[in-house]
């Protein structure tokens, strides 16, 4: 019996010193020096002690895990600040491009106004005014032209008649002449023959 329990407190003391070793082993590997906040949290309180209904932790994994924070706090803050930095830079580009995409919009506004206004006899018009003041000149002077092409015609058609008309009454004079000098012809043959004849 002493020899079973020599044998049995053998392997609880080779079992302790090995659960020693492996937890030396683990605190030297230590969650605390590498790892997440949450798993040095983890690490410390597995490591913890029970004293009744609360943990006693070490002061050293304590401070360890204080100056860890703290430290991932400073990075953190330097990384928020460098985040403000660069979103501040791009705050800024967005307003530079704005700004860049403001004049470019009236650059093309006053473009498009160049493009549809000109000036005419020093009055700026609109292209479309233009265009509509101009066809409807084109087609006053075409009622024009088609007005006065109508009285040419018609006038030359009354100046033909005219003609016609001085024609015929040429020729009606030049016969009225010719029978008039007849008569009067033969009134001096006449005359003569009866002064001869007396």
């Amino acid at each position: 019996m002493i020899k079973n329990l020599r044998l049995i407190l053998s392997v609880l003391f080779t079992f302790s010193i090995f659960h020693i070793a492996i937890s030396q082993t683990s605190e030297e590997g230590n969650s605390l020096k590498s790892g997440t906040i949450d798993s040095q949290f983890d690490y410390i309180y597995s490591t913890s002690n029970n004293f009744q209904e609360y943990k006693v932790v070490k002061k050293t994994n304590l401070d360890l895990l204080k100056s860890n924070i703290l430290d991932s706090m400073k990075t953190m803050r330097g990384e928020v600040a460098s985040q403000k930095i660069l979103m501040q830079g791009k705050n800024d580009s967005i307003a530079s491009l704005n700004a860049l995409l403001e004049v470019s919009e009236s650059e093309k506004q006053v473009a498009i106004d160049a493009k549809d206004n000109f000036t005419f006899l020093g009055i700026g018009i609109h292209k479309a005014v233009y265009s509509s003041m101009m066809w409807i000149l084109v087609g006053i002077l075409a009622a024009a032209l088609a007005f006065f092409s109508f009285q040419y015609m018609k006038s030359f058609k009354k100046i033909r008649k005219a003609q016609r008309d001085l024609v015929e009454v040429q020729e009606e004079f030049d016969n009225h002449r010719k029978n008039t000098l007849e008569r009067e012809r033969k009134l001096k043959r006449e005359l003569v023959d009866a002064q001869m004849g007396k």
